[in-house]
């Protein structure tokens, strides 16, 4: 039951974290505003585990885990950035969505063994909802898939599925250290990138406010998740972790007043449902 909790923990700490982050690219682009929400974690989570007195508690395994989960994640994500501009948007979100959440049940599945019948049934509407929610309004028009419009999302899936799956792995024996390790090869990853595009740019003043709220839910959510992976399956604590899309719809449409597709409600209900079956 804690696996549950805290695996819904990180979907509405990730999907707030989404929101405040989709307001700072709006100004600045989604590459600088990744890299504020990972490099501004980067000093909190320094002093938590130095006071802590976590960073002795991982190995040099858990470290080498944990880090490659930044590396990965971080390059998914650039993948998604670049998926999201060159592709159609109805063919990238929903892809890299489904995919990042199948990995991680897969996976689970194969490591840990099958969960019961109710369990898979809440499995397969999760990951439906997952598919709907990502979806926004998009215009119904015919979509000539290609194999060059889907492998960026995919590869965008693949990455966050197993940042997942990589820090579950890493995150045995400490929580926060696996969050600071996860950060810094993030950070490395994406420093490079945005000085070889040439926006490595400070903050502004007006930005601060929304990336300290931004890194604030971020971790927020990583925190939840560990603590899901530690209490129960990875797989359960991956799946509910990706539905965090459905909290930053909400945030929209309650902050911003933005519409909520039909696809999208359908997709919220089927989660209500999906979390049921999960729970039993």
């Amino acid at each position: 039951m804690f696996s549950i909790i805290f695996g819904l923990g990180s979907a509405i700490f990730w999907g707030a974290g989404d929101f405040a982050g989709g307001l700072i690219s709006r100004r600045v682009g989604a590459v600088r505003a990744t890299l504020y929400v990972e490099a501004i974690g980067l000093i909190p989570l320094l002093l938590i585990v130095i006071l802590t007195g976590q960073a002795g508690t991982m190995t040099i395994t858990d470290w080498m885990w944990c880090g490659a989960a930044g590396l990965i994640g971080s390059t998914g994500l650039l993948a998604l950035n670049r998926a999201l501009a060159d592709g159609s948007m109805s063919v990238v979100a929903p892809v890299a969505a489904l995919t990042s959440a199948s990995l991680p049940v897969i996976v689970g599945g194969l490591r840990d063994g099958w969960p019961s019948a109710i369990t898979l049934v809440g499995f397969g509407l999760a990951l439906l909802a997952t598919w709907l929610i990502s979806q926004a309004g998009f215009e119904r028009k015919a979509i000539q898939i290609r194999f060059g419009i889907l492998f960026l999302p995919f590869l965008a899936g693949l990455g966050f599925g197993s940042y997942y799956i990589l820090i579950n792995q890493g995150s045995r024996t400490s929580i926060f250290a696996p969050l600071l390790a996860v950060r810094v090869t993030g950070t490395l990853v994406l420093l490079i990138f945005a000085f070889l595009k040439k926006q490595l740019q400070f903050p502004s003043r007006a930005i601060w406010p929304l990336a300290v709220i931004n890194t604030v839910f971020d971790i927020g959510g990583s925190l939840f998740y560990v603590l899901a992976g530690q209490a129960g399956r990875m797989d359960i604590a991956a799946l509910l972790g990706s539905l965090y899309s459905g909290a930053t719809v909400l945030l929209a449409w309650l902050i911003l007043r933005e519409k909520i597709s039909r696809r999208q409600w359908g997709g919220i209900l089927i989660t209500l449902v999906a979390i049921l079956l999960i729970a039993l």
